[in-house]
C-alpha cells in the first residue's frame, strides 16, 4: 500500500487521486481512493504563483511481505568420509556402502523391524492359506482424520485468486491471475492459429480405434485398385474400407511431393514379394564378419558370392536352446522368441573358374542353366559338380531378430524393369513383371572365427567334413510344399489345397 503526504510550512494535509485539473481538498480520503505523494518543492511553486501549471510526481512502492518458514525437524547431516580418490577402488566396492552404514548411527528411534513388521509367526491362520488377517478388510470405514490424505490432486495447492481489477496498479502493470487474458501479447500468429483451431480442440474419438485403422489401411487398397475394392457388410473375414474423398483420388492420379511439389514422377513401380527367390526358411538372413575371410589381395575375390554357410549341429547347444525355449512358453511371451545359435562351417569354392558356372546354374532367368557342362570338377564314377572346400569354422558372436514377424526387422528392395536394356542377355527368360520386389530379412547374426580349445574341440575338429560336392537339382514335392507354405505366409493366395 501507498501513501502521499503534503507538507507546507511544516504542515502535513491531504488529498485523494483526482483528476490533475481539479483542486478539490476532502479528508478522509475514501477507501478506494489512492493516497498521493507530492513534493513539497512542488506544492510550495503552486502556492507562490498559482498560475503556474501544476506537475505531479507519483511514487508506488511495492510492499513484500516475509514469509519464514521453521527450520526442518530433521537438518542435513554432513558426513565425514576420508576420501582416497576413486584409485583405491573403494567407492566402487560392494562393502563401501554396508560399512558406511555401520559406522554412522541413526539418529532416529527405530525398532528391530524398522517400523515395517515382516515376521509372520504371529499372525493366526497365515501358514493355513488364511490370508484374511493380512489383507485389506472390505467395507473399512474411513476414519474422519484421514479424509484429507484421500482428496484429488486437483483440490490440493493454492487455489486461484478471483480475477479482478486493483485501483492501485496501473494500466502497464498486470496481476497474475490476469496473465492468461494477455496471451496474445507475447505469442506468434502460429502459435495462436495452433491454439485456437478448432479440430486440434475437438479431436475424432474414433481416430485410435483399431477397426477404424485398418478401415484406413484398407482405403489405400482401394484407391490403388478400384475394382476390387470390397464393398458388402463387415464380416470377420472381409472389412469395407473408409470412404474415399476425391481429394485423395487426384492425389492417386497426380502424386505430387510433399515437400517440394516442383518435382515431376519420372517412374512407379508395384510394391510385390518375389514369391520364387523365397527360400526354405522363408526369409533370409544377414552374416556380419568379424573381419575378411580371406586374405586380403589388391582385387576382389569373387568365391565370396557364392561361398556357403554350413550349420553345424551341437547336443549341448540344443539342449541350451530348449531350455531358454521352455522358459520363454512359460513366460508371458513379451520378449522375442530365442534363436538358436550355431556354429557355422564356412565353405568358399576350390576353383575361382567355377564362379561363373556356379552363378549361371543358379540364375533362373539362363536359358541354359541345364547344361551340364557348367560344372568344373570331376568326382566319382564320371560325375561332375562344384568342390567347396573348408575354409574355417565361425560361430555365434551375438544375433538379433524374431523369426516370427516379417516386417520388423529388415526389408531389401530391388527394382526390376523387364523393359529396361540395362543388363538384357539374348534368349534370357522374362521371370518377373515390372514392380519393386522386397525380401524379407528376420534375422542378424555375427560371426567370428572359433577357437579351438581342449580335447572336446579337437574331436570335434576330427569329425568335420573338410570338402562338399555341390549340384544343383530341382527340389523334390516335400520340399515344394514346405516351401509353398512358407510362401503363404507372405502371400496368403499362393497356398495349395494339398498343404491347406
Amino acid at each position: 500500500m501507498s501513501c502521499a503526504c503534503r507538507q507546507i510550512s511544516s504542515q502535513v494535509s491531504w488529498r485523494p487521486l483526482v483528476a490533475r485539473t481539479s483542486k478539490a481538498r476532502m479528508w478522509p480520503p475514501a477507501s478506494n481512493q489512492h493516497l498521493h505523494l507530492t513534493h513539497p518543492s512542488t506544492l510550495t511553486a503552486t502556492a507562490m504563483a498559482s498560475q503556474n501549471k501544476v506537475v505531479h510526481q507519483d511514487y508506488i512502492a511495492r510492499i513484500r511481505y516475509s514469509n519464514q518458514l521453521p527450520p526442518p525437524p530433521n537438518p542435513p547431516k554432513l558426513l565425514d568420509i576420508p576420501g582416497t580418490g576413486l584409485a583405491g577402488g573403494q567407492y566402487t566396492s560392494a562393502a563401501y556402502a554396508s560399512r558406511l552404514v555401520r559406522e554412522q548411527p541413526l539418529n532416529i528411534e527405530a525398532d528391530a523391524e524398522l517400523g515395517m513388521p515382516i515376521d509372520l509367526i504371529g499372525i493366526p491362520g497365515v501358514f493355513d492359506g488364511d490370508e484374511r488377517a493380512i489383507s485389506a478388510r472390505p467395507g473399512a470405514q474411513l476414519h474422519p482424520a484421514d479424509r484429507a490424505l484421500l482428496k484429488p490432486l486437483s483440490t490440493l495447492g493454492k487455489a486461484a485468486a478471483a480475477s479482478g481489477g486493483a485501483s492501485f496498479l496501473r494500466r502497464t502493470e498486470y496481476t497474475a491471475s490476469q496473465a492468461t487474458q494477455h496471451f496474445t501479447s507475447s505469442t506468434s500468429k502460429d502459435l495462436l492459429k495452433l491454439r485456437n483451431d478448432a479440430k486440434r480442440k475437438r479431436p475424432s474419438l474414433n481416430k485410435d480405434d483399431p477397426i477404424n485403422i485398418m478401415r484406413n489401411i484398407i482405403k489405400g487398397f482401394d484407391i490403388a485398385h478400384p475394382k476390387d475394392a470390397y464393398t458388402g457388410e463387415d464380416s470377420q473375414t472381409n472389412l469395407r474400407g473408409a470412404q474415399i474423398t476425391d481429394a485423395e483420388t487426384k492425389a492417386w492420379s497426380n502424386p505430387q511431393h510433399p515437400k517440394n511439389p516442383s518435382l515431376k514422377l519420372l517412374d512407379s513401380y508395384p510394391v510385390l514379394p518375389d514369391l520364387d527367390a523365397i527360400p526354405t526358411t522363408g526369409f533370409y538372413m544377414i552374416m556380419k564378419f568379424e573381419g575378411n575371410p580371406l586374405a586380403k589381395t589388391d582385387q576382389y575375390d569373387h568365391r565370396l558370392d557364392t561361398a556357403l554357410m554350413r550349420p553345424v549341429m551341437d547336443e549341448e547347444a540344443e539342449a541350451i536352446y530348449q531350455e531358454k525355449l521352455a522358459a520363454w512358453e512359460e513366460s508371458d511371451k513379451t520378449k522375442t522368441e530365442p534363436i538358436r545359435e550355431y556354429d557355422y562351417d564356412y565353405f568358399i569354392p576350390q576353383d575361382a573358374a567355377a564362379v561363373h558356372g556356379i552363378k549361371r546354374k543358379l540364375n533362373p532367368n539362363d536359358p541354359e542353366n541345364d547344361d551340364p557342362e557348367l560344372y568344373t570338377d570331376e568326382v566319382d564314377e564320371g560325375k561332375k559338380a562344384f568342390k567347396f572346400q573348408r575354409l574355417r569354422t565361425y560361430e555365434t558372436k551375438s544375433q538379433k531378430g524374431d523369426p516370427r514377424e516379417y516386417y520388423n526387422h529388415t526389408l531389401a528392395m530391388a527394382l526390376h524393369d523387364p523393359e529396361s536394356e540395362v543388363g538384357e542377355v539374348s534368349g534370357i527368360k522374362k521371370r518377373l513383371q515390372k514392380g519393386a520386389y522386397y525380401y524379407p530379412i528376420v534375422q542378424t547374426t555375427a560371426v567370428r572365427p572359433k577357437r579351438n580349445v581342449g580335447r572336446i574341440a579337437y574331436q570335434q575338429e576330427e569329425t568335420k567334413i573338410d570338402e562338399l560336392n555341390i549340384t544343383v537339382a530341382d527340389p523334390t514335392e516335400d520340399l515344394q510344399a514346405a516351401q509353398m507354405e512358407k510362401r503363404a505366409t507372405i502371400d496368403p493366395a499362393v497356398r495349395t489345397t494339398e498343404v491347406a
